[in-house]
């Protein structure tokens, strides 16, 4: 049977005549007595849960109301869903829960029933709690959500974290942070919390269901520890069939127990959500509960087709107390009435709340960048390493300190970076698709028998292994993932923009999702591979708020960093995408065969703080007068752009090599600066001319107001092909010649 919607005035008066139509039975049952023989909800638990349904239902008509005169901003309901009620009350208030956006009921409960220290009975916390989601209706700077950024059921004093994403894209940090909590003591919830996360059919089937599925169900095999309650609100075609098509894709799934129930009975449901949130809590294994619900609301959409009444939650919980004797047809009416007319009250108080009004209060919670601190934590760290921690560090090291090894590769000291943050930081955890024994380019070779407990293999898609570090994030780990390459990240692109980038946004700064993202990455001008191995695009990571991208371009910076993005992820909380050049891993000269000049010593600890790289500022390198050229670039094109700036320093043109190191943010003002000394800019920019890092810098100088010549080299608006002809797309040498030729002629 198909779910219809209604108007809000239709699913009043219907509701109304399905409830005066009950008929109250000859034995009246106790408060105390199961609401049915066949349950073990009480009836007096029943009636609390039936005025949050209620709220539920009247902040759907009251964000309806305000919609009607433009004072509310989104129409999306509950009205069908409100059985989640029954999932609330089956689980503790300090159970970490991201609930998707028909939630209303469940926020309801969790309101209501949260620490009565705070003086409250809980019919006023449900006027609370409705005063709090109608905020977030209106937009109002004192939702507890999001501050008035967007609509979702958020609460930090609730342990409600932030979901706003397509159907389930949520469910990879939920199953990312079930797996966390077992690992640390940093998270804000008890050893025997559960992780709960509620989509709607529309996800079931997508990729991020899937892969939460799947990384959730495969630790359970292997005997990890998984807390993790998912309900699958399916309000779809033939959601009432126990047997239908998401039974089909969510049952006999392995490691996950799988249970169904329908929303339209509370009782049935309590009874199938307290069954597993018990066996998820007391076995440490996922579960997943396909709760069937009706869509009686929709987004908005008003029809005047009739809705599937008979599933009608409210109705269903009105008919179990009518039926129980515990209250009239009248009783239940009043009631509803009493609840609107308190909601429509609390409508009218938010009203009047102020909005967000400028840029500044927008993004203040958005990616918070404290470059002091973060200089300060490189100081303490290498304080520490020098120090306290000298003994830990030679045992990590097995006596052989990296300082004393001789020049590095970037590889190398990439290596040796990632050992001394496990050494010196019990929070940092490394993982991705065969770290321990060195990962898709041997980078992390050896550590984990350095640090065996924190260096872990996971599965090779994307999406599950950005949810774990999504999810360690959240419990308070500091995690460094390493991804297969930049076109892998593709496939995972709504857990770094939307899950990572928003964590902070969408919750006033009350939670974050710090991450250092490895990712090998650009291209190898041989062409091994073809466009997958050699993917050049990274426009999708330059477009994502709040996010710091990095690219080390040699082992003289690599530490440095990557020592940056970690302390930033300490200090700050922030998301750091690592880009690691694959063709310069193991480069050792610059000039000529044998010279060296690529390599680099590693810094000791007493030196760490001297050379600290602050995000967003350059490297400068400057060639014979420096007073001619300034070439910027980045990655490959550092090397490139040096060999050539030293034949035309050999021919009597100075040049100045800017590495932007930085991605995001760029460095504005080192670049600015460095293009005005010589008033010619050539911009060597190895991804695509069309969306690439190349526009960027154009538009910095733009924006700062350069005067001068500009050009650019890009590579080619085509995917990298295979072989030889890879050298017809990519940036070469003898295009940074030509450019840099054709603008010292003008």
């Amino acid at each position: 049977m198909l779910n219809f919607v209604t108007t809000p005035q239709n699913l009043d008066e219907r509701f109304r005549d399905a409830v005066s139509a009950l008929r109250p039975p000859e034995n009246r049952r106790e408060p105390g007595d199961p609401v049915r023989e066949d349950s073990t909800l009480t009836g007096a638990r029943t009636r609390e849960l039936f005025d949050a349904q209620l709220t539920a239902r009247h902040l759907d008509l009251a964000a309806r109301w305000l919609r009607s005169f433009n004072e509310g901003f989104t129409t999306t309901g509950s009205a069908g869903h409100e059985g989640n009620a029954a999932v609330a009350a089956a689980l503790r208030g300090d159970d970490p829960a991201f609930l998707h956006h028909r939630s209303a009921a469940f926020y309801c409960v969790r309101a209501a029933g949260r620490d009565e220290s705070a003086g409250t009975d809980p019919a006023r916390r449900l006027e609370d709690a409705a005063r709090d989601v109608l905020r977030g209706v209106v937009a109002s700077q004192s939702d507890p959500a999001t501050g008035g950024r967007d609509k979702l059921f958020g609460n930090p004093d609730l342990h409600l974290l932030p979901a706003l994403s397509t159907p389930g894209g949520h469910l990879p940090r939920a199953a990312g942070l079930a797996r966390a909590l077992t690992r640390t003591s940093t998270a804000p919830w008890p050893d025997d919390a559960i992780v709960v996360a509620s989509f709607g059919d529309a996800g079931a089937s997508g990729p991020a269901a899937a892969a939460a599925i799947e990384m959730a169900g495969r630790a359970a095999t292997e005997g990890k520890p998984v807390p993790l309650l998912l309900i699958c609100e399916d309000n779809g075609p033939g959601s009432a069939d126990p047997d239908g098509w998401v039974a089909a894709l969510l049952r006999d799934r392995p490691g996950l127990r799988y249970a169904y129930a329908d929303s339209a009975d509370l009782a049935s449901a309590y009874d199938a959500a307290v069954d597993l949130a018990g066996y998820v809590r007391g076995e440490r294994r996922p579960a997943v509960l396909r709760l069937a619900a009706v869509n009686l609301l929709g987004s908005g959409t008003e029809s005047d087709l009739d809705p599937d009444l008979a599933r009608d939650p409210l109705v269903g919980t009105a008919r179990l107390l009518v039926e129980a004797g515990l209250l009239g047809p009248d009783d239940v009416i009043t009631r509803y009435d009493e609840v609107g007319w308190q909601v429509r009250k609390a409508a009218e108080e938010v009203l009047g709340e102020p909005k967000l009004a400028s840029i500044g209060e927008i993004v203040a919670s958005l990616a918070p960048r404290r470059p002091l601190r973060v200089s300060n934590a490189v100081t303490e760290a290498a304080e520490r390493a020098a120090g306290p921690g000298a003994a830990a560090r030679v045992r990590v090291f097995d006596g052989q300190l990296p300082e004393h090894a001789g020049p590095m590769t970037l590889a190398q000291a990439i290596n040796a970076t990632l050992a001394d943050a496990l050494a010196a930081d019990p929070t940092v955890l490394l993982f991705g698709p065969g770290v321990t024994t060195g990962g898709p380019n041997g980078v992390t070779a050896g550590l984990r028998d350095r640090e065996s407990d924190r260096v872990l293999d996971t599965p090779a898609d994307a999406t599950t292994v950005l949810g774990l570090a999504l999810g360690a994030g959240t419990a308070g780990l500091i995690p460094v993932p390493e991804i297969t390459g930049l076109s892998a990240l593709h496939t995972a692109t709504e857990q770094l923009r939307v899950e990572a980038a928003t964590m902070s946004l969408l919750s006033s700064g009350s939670y974050r999702n710090p991450m250092v993202l490895r990712v090998p990455g650009l291209a190898q001008p041989l062409g091994i591979g073809g466009h997958l191995a050699n993917d050049n695009s990274v426009a999708m990571l330059r477009d994502v708020p709040g996010i710091v991208v990095a690219v080390p371009s040699r082992a003289a910076d690599a530490g440095p960093m990557l020592r940056s993005c970690l302390a930033a992820a300490a200090v700050d909380g922030t998301v750091s995408v690592f880009l690691e050049p694959v063709a310069l891993y193991q480069t050792r000269d610059l000039y000529q065969q044998g010279d060296s000049e690529w390599l680099s010593a590693y810094a000791e600890p007493s030196n760490w703080s001297a050379e600290h790289v602050p995000i967003g500022r350059a490297r400068i390198y400057g060639m014979g007068t420096a007073q001619d050229l300034t070439i910027v670039t980045y990655g490959n094109g550092v090397r490139m752009s040096l060999r050539v700036a030293a034949q035309l320093a050999a021919d009597g043109y100075g040049s100045r090599v800017v590495d932007l190191r930085w991605l995001n943010p760029l460095p504005v003002a080192d670049l600015v600066r460095e293009a005005s000394a010589t008033g010619r800019v050539l911009i060597v920019d190895e991804t695509r001319r069309s969306g690439g890092v190349g526009e960027g810098v154009l538009a910095a100088l733009v924006d700062g107001a350069f005067v001068g010549s500009v050009r650019r080299v890009a590579a080619a608006d085509v995917p990298v092909p295979l072989g030889p002809a890879a050298q017809q797309v990519l940036v070469g040498e003898d295009a940074i010649t030509q450019g840099a030729h054709t603008l010292l002629a003008r």
